[in-house]
């Protein structure tokens, strides 16, 4: 299962136990907010893309979609997300459930700077109703093979 995999992963570095595993899904952003309490904005939605280079991770905040220009200038191609049958053999976590915690190797991850207004989001844990809350700083830290921190959303 993807959250086991997510939780092997964040408990290497004491983390796993922060892992919320609501009643509810938490599949959407607005699913996810409800089962969390928060405004959809904190939830911390990742994102699969394909670039030359391979699969990518893009976690954003809620309310925020992709910019074609901003993405192309960032990665010199359109933006293609993967499709839903990609999902969980290119990253290693189904749709609902993606993140950046315990994901296959090469996978580049990315953090949107339209989190940074934020104190914490709630990205997920490789399930369909698991959330973790971090920091900005701590999502950085732990996020696996984080490549850097873009701007590639809408204002």
């Amino acid at each position: 299962m993807s959250i086991e995999r997510a939780r092997k992963y964040l408990d290497k570095f004491g983390m796993a136990d922060k892992i919320i595993e609501p009643k509810m899904s938490s599949a959407t952003v607005e699913l996810a907010a409800q089962a969390l309490g928060c405004e959809p904005a904190r939830i911390a939605k990742t994102l699969s893309f394909m670039t030359n280079e391979g699969p990518i991770l893009i976690v954003t905040a809620g309310d925020m979609k992709i910019d074609n220009k901003k993405y192309k200038a960032e990665f010199g191609l359109k933006a293609k997300m993967l499709s839903f049958d990609e999902v969980d053999k290119l990253i290693g976590h189904g749709v609902g459930g993606v993140c950046p915690f315990g994901i296959n190797e090469g996978v580049r991850t990315y953090l949107d700077r339209s989190m940074e207004r934020f104190d914490s989001v709630f990205p997920a844990a490789g399930s369909s109703n698991s959330a973790v809350e971090m920091t900005m700083q701590e999502l950085e830290k732990y996020s696996q093979n984080f490549s850097g921190w873009i701007d590639v959303c809408k204002s």
